[in-house]
């Protein structure tokens, strides 16, 4: 019996997707980019500035916070709304959209802390190897 991903490969070679154009390839590598599942996991409790995002996350750069919500606004996953005041303020919320991959992408979350403990023992046990 073919494992489900096998299964998945097999269908998309058959509508013309390689390795090099496959269909999710691209969003996953906005998905999987090290900034934005904390900026998606910020943004779930509601609308915030650019600013309240840079303190909620103090190891990002600017000009990566930028860029992360660009990619995110580009991909549908987040929205800019710019407010008319003097200087003008920029809030950032999750669409429709960036609300609906939260629940898959905090059970991978979930996930992850469950098997910290494994993937940290793991780590260790190959670092220990790859010395000797």
């Amino acid at each position: 019996m073919r494992d489900a991903s096998q299964t998945k490969r097999d269908e998309w070679e058959a509508m013309g997707f390689s390795p090099q154009n496959c269909p999710v390839r691209s969003v996953m590598d906005h998905i999987g980019a090290k900034w934005t599942v904390l900026i998606l996991i910020e943004l779930q409790s509601g609308a915030m500035r650019f600013n309240a995002l840079g303190r909620a996350l103090p190891d990002i750069s600017k000009r990566m916070l930028t860029q992360t919500l660009r990619d995110l606004e580009r991909d549908g996953m987040v929205k800019r709304e710019v407010f008319d005041t003097k200087p003008p303020s920029v809030a950032y919320s999750l669409t429709e959209m960036g609300s609906s991959l939260m629940t898959p992408l905090l059970g991978l979350v979930e996930w992850a802390e469950a098997r910290l403990p494994d993937i940290t023992t793991a780590r260790t046990a190959y670092d220990a190897s790859a010395e000797a």
